[in-house]
């Protein structure tokens, strides 16, 4: 076995020549094999700051210019640039209504009957009309008073 100077450390050691012959023993350990094959570097993430490796390739080939540790860092930097109407496939907004309310500073409670469950509350237009989602036309019911509402024409509170 012929011997071999280490691609990374310079340290010598012993190869098989059918390793040499296909390319392999170049390096004396996969220490130094994982050290000495890698040519990228470390980025810190646009989100919370921690450094990750990344390849000469993925360096290269960032669309936005931006980097990040993990797919959750980049998808609430995703959620921040490309949602509402910066997003390609907006429409008119008519079905953000929900999302309007939930970003208002008003309570969610039904405004009948004063429940407090999240997983029950809608989102009601005062006037129904769908397409006038301003905040002023919108409150919160449950399930129960939002049927109310629509099929016995109950009224809301004043």
């Amino acid at each position: 076995m012929p011997l071999v100077t280490c691609a990374h450390c310079k340290k010598e050691f012993f190869a098989k020549t059918s390793h040499l012959k296909i390319g392999w023993g170049r390096f004396c350990s996969r220490q130094c094999h994982y050290l000495g094959v890698r040519t990228g570097k470390y980025i810190d993430c646009e989100i919370c700051g921690k450094q990750s490796y990344k390849n000469p390739v993925v360096l290269k080939h960032s669309r936005s210019g931006k980097f990040f540790c993990s797919k959750s860092c980049q998808t609430k930097w995703r959620n921040t640039q490309y949602s509402g109407n910066k997003h390609l496939l907006w429409k008119d907004g008519s079905t953000t209504y929900r999302n309007l309310l939930l970003k208002s500073v008003r309570t969610q409670k039904c405004v009948r009957c004063n429940k407090t469950d999240t997983r029950v509350l809608v989102a009601h237009h005062i006037d129904e009309n769908r397409k006038n989602y301003k905040l002023e036309n919108l409150v919160w019911l449950c399930h129960n008073c939002h049927y109310l509402i629509h099929t016995y024409n109950e009224a809301l509170p004043k």
